[in-house]
């Protein structure tokens, strides 16, 4: 079987954009029936027309709108891929990079980012959104630069993604707390006034699995939107909070953090980014900036069952 043309990813990707036979020849400054000769050749190598007259017009079928994006993101990673590598001056650099997290990553790895950030390109400027759902359509359209998370298993395939690190989850209660003292035991836990994060369901959760085979089950009293509005209502009340531990450092300063008298899985907190960025200088260096300061760590990390 022969190997298709791969310069006819070009003119497809043309074509579709102009929707014209006379302005994609234009654009690639080719005669009118170079550029007819070369949609046939199309039309033959994908067993598609493609392009179909409708009045006076072209419009395209279903199968090159399902092609559009495809085609032009393969040219656009071939560009960037035989494109001069550019030397990145951090110094002029002038960007805002919109970064899309989840809840605690902010309060916790943006101070040092910033300072990072600030300290080797004082022209950049950082813009963080909330991370409410797992819609990756913000990073293909590219309003996101970057996002950090748990991958889920329907993460768009085409998506990047490098981890950063490994996260638990741990009980806070405010100091004084009763369990501020002595041996923490599922009884104990269990037997408090709990403030749930309404990410997560009532009653089916790996801790609450685990104290259903004691026999027990937590009383959520109330539920909140993230983990800092948890743990401020445990700051304030005799409530307890259950919370990643790296996530929540900066956060939980001043209160009293304990292991989980039940055995929980850990996390893998994500780096993830749409490929269009990864020939892109810039942003291969604000990755890594991120990277490396969620290396370092901040805050308090937590006790952790054995």
């Amino acid at each position: 079987m022969s190997k298709p043309d791969l310069n006819l990813l070009v003119t497809l990707d043309v074509l579709l954009a102009e929707g014209s036979v006379a302005r994609a020849a234009r654009r690639l400054r080719l005669s009118p029936s170079a550029m007819s000769r070369a949609l046939s050749r199309l039309r033959a190598t994908t067993g598609d027309p493609l392009l179909v007259r409708a009045g006076r017009g072209l419009v395209p079928t279903p199968r090159a709108l399902e092609l559009r994006e495809r085609v032009g993101q393969v040219v656009q990673d071939g560009e960037a891929i035989l494109r001069p590598a550019e030397k990145l001056d951090l110094g002029r650099l002038a960007r805002t990079f919109t970064l899309r997290t989840g809840d605690g990553f902010v309060e916790n790895f943006g101070p040092k980012l910033i300072a990072r950030i600030g300290d080797e390109a004082p022209g950049v400027r950082l813009r963080f959104i909330p991370k409410t759902d797992s819609d990756t359509t913000p990073l293909r359209d590219g309003s996101v630069d970057l996002e950090t998370g748990v991958i889920a298993k329907s993460m768009d395939p085409e998506l990047r993604s490098r981890a950063l690190f490994r996260d638990h989850f741990i009980g806070v209660v405010r100091k004084g707390h009763s369990l501020s003292r002595g041996k923490i035991t599922p009884a104990r836990y269990a037997g408090g006034r709990h403030v749930l994060d309404s990410r997560h369901e009532i009653g089916n959760g790996p801790i609450d699995d685990g104290l259903k085979t004691l026999g027990l089950e937590r009383k959520i009293v109330t539920i909140v939107g993230g983990f800092a509005t948890a743990l401020g209502m445990a700051r304030g009340s005799d409530l307890i909070a259950t919370v990643p531990a790296r996530h929540t450092g900066n956060l939980r300063i001043g209160m009293h953090s304990f292991a989980l008298p039940v055995r929980t899985t850990d996390i893998t907190v994500s780096l993830i980014w749409h490929p269009r960025f990864d020939a892109d200088p810039a942003h291969r260096w604000l990755r890594s900036c991120v990277r490396e300061v969620c290396e370092t760590g901040v805050g308090q990390s937590g006790s952790r069952s054995g």
